[in-house]
């Protein structure tokens, strides 16, 4: 690497993605066994990194030179974190009964996990320690604005799965299953509010002046897949399903940028509620 220029922007990368509270000095120093001077002359461009320097960087903050430099190579880089493809999940967080079915139904159905009805009683007993911790991430997706595209489905779904679960006597009781259908009710009425408001806030909470915008579209046709797009500090991330469960995610600015274009063009099509 004998361009500083590259070189540096490897490392702003690097720094972009750095938890706020870390010193990226420190990290390159540490990971690289190197005092804090060398770190420093190699984020500068004063001193080219090692091949050696470069994997162990790249293999540590799981960075693709091809999609870092924008390689030419006709392909795109996906990295694959798993997340649901239904109801987008922090909508459930504040109502616990449909938490801990979307939970135990996961488990069971789509990892195979090995549990039967009794189970989800286990996982009510937990109800506690995972209303704390979905509590903390509904809070942090309230602070941020975002724009959402329903279809029938997106609700049907969850519908279809819990309808499953009782005719299979999975439930303890045909009760249980109403509690996942009132909470299921509640957490689209919450939805209708902020849609009115425009704006996201907490379950049994107004609106405030800094409330994050909330815009809201309905999809009268099927969409060809289901995919998220996310737009962080100018940086396009798309999140695309597959297996059911699973997604990949890619940063590559072409990529992201089409699919950028063509939500713009679907919303175009749709009700804004």
């Amino acid at each position: 690497m004998d361009q500083p220029g590259v070189q540096q922007i490897f490392f702003q990368h690097v720094k972009s993605n750095l938890a706020a509270h870390l010193s990226l000095v420190d990290e390159i120093a540490e990971l690289l066994n190197i005092s804090n001077d060398s770190a420093y002359r190699r984020i500068r461009g004063e001193k080219p990194l090692s091949f050696e320097e470069l994997k162990t960087l790249c293999a540590h903050y799981k960075i693709s030179l091809d999609q870092l430099f924008h390689l030419n190579n006709n392909s795109f880089l996906f990295s694959g974190p798993l997340i649901s493809k239904d109801i987008f999940i922090f909508h459930c967080f504040g109502f616990h009964e449909l938490t801990v079915f979307k939970i135990f139904f996961w488990m069971k159905t789509i990892i195979q996990y090995p549990m039967d009805g009794k189970d989800i009683q286990v996982l009510e007993s937990l109800r506690e320690n995972v209303f704390k911790l979905t509590t903390k991430m509904n809070e942090a997706y309230n602070k941020l604005s975002s724009v959402e595209i329903w279809n029938d489905d997106s609700i049907s779904a969850t519908i279809r799965q819990i309808d499953y679960y009782r005719q299979s006597r999975i439930f303890p009781s045909d009760q249980y299953a109403l509690n996942i259908y009132k909470d299921l009710h509640n957490m689209i009425d919450h939805i209708e509010k902020q849609v009115e408001a425009g704006c996201k806030f907490s379950v049994n909470s107004k609106p405030a002046p800094a409330s994050s915008p909330y815009r809201f579209y309905v999809n009268e046709f099927m969409l060809g897949d289901n995919c998220n797009l996310a737009i962080l500090n100018n940086t396009k991330v798309v999140y695309i399903n597959h297996s059911i469960l699973n997604i990949i995610m890619t940063k590559d600015p072409v990529f992201t940028e089409y699919i950028y274009q063509h939500v713009q063009n679907i919303m175009k099509e749709l009700i804004c509620v």
